[in-house]
């Protein structure tokens, strides 16, 4: 069976098997009949990729779910986790990694500091100034959250090689670095 990230000599249309086709298939053939004066091409990549999103998201909540967390949560542990050291940062720092508002950043640590998940600490370089620490049940929240995550990941991902992914990594990359305004190498 031809799979869709292997692409013909001419590199312009990607193999499909005549026996696999989705829902983008028939809506995109769809527009091609109704509207031939449009190029719908990018629907047969978007709307995947938004299909895919929902996928992703349902995964994401399951996963939390287990370990008690909400997504907001998770992103805030896991930033500090991945952080290195003491696993802290400043509250902008978070509020940053997280693509939040300083005043949402402070409702998050809020809820997360009442369930014993994060401690607000004074930053010894800015007496004005705290830092939040991940604390040992944050940690240990975040790390079996993030391995159960993981696994739930390789399961959507399960019907690619290990060089499919790398390779849909790679596109998918140059996509949200050009629309991000991100450098690529070309």
């Amino acid at each position: 069976m031809a799979n869709c990230l292997d692409v013909k000599p001419d590199h312009r249309l990607p193999l499909h098997s005549p026996v696999v086709r989705d829902e983008v298939d028939r809506i995109v053939e769809s527009w091609n009949r109704e509207r031939p004066d449009l190029d719908v091409a990018p629907m047969s990549v978007l709307s995947r990729v938004t299909r895919l999103a929902w996928h992703v998201e349902r995964a994401r909540r399951a996963a939390f779910a287990e370990h008690e967390l909400e997504a907001f949560e998770f992103d805030v542990l896991v930033a500090l986790r991945r952080s290195g050291g003491r696993h802290e940062l400043s509250p902008g720092q978070l509020a940053e990694e997280t693509l939040v508002t300083s005043g949402t950043m402070t409702n998050r640590l809020d809820r997360l500091e009442r369930r014993g998940l994060v401690r607000r600490l004074p930053d010894p370089h800015d007496g004005r100034a705290v830092r939040v620490r991940l604390s040992a049940a944050g940690r240990s929240r975040a790390d079996a959250a993030l391995a159960d995550l993981l696994d739930r990941e390789r399961v959507l991902l399960a019907g690619l090689t290990e060089r499919q992914r790398a390779t849909l990594a790679d596109l998918l990359r140059r996509v949200v670095t050009a629309y991000a305004g991100g450098e690529t190498d070309g």
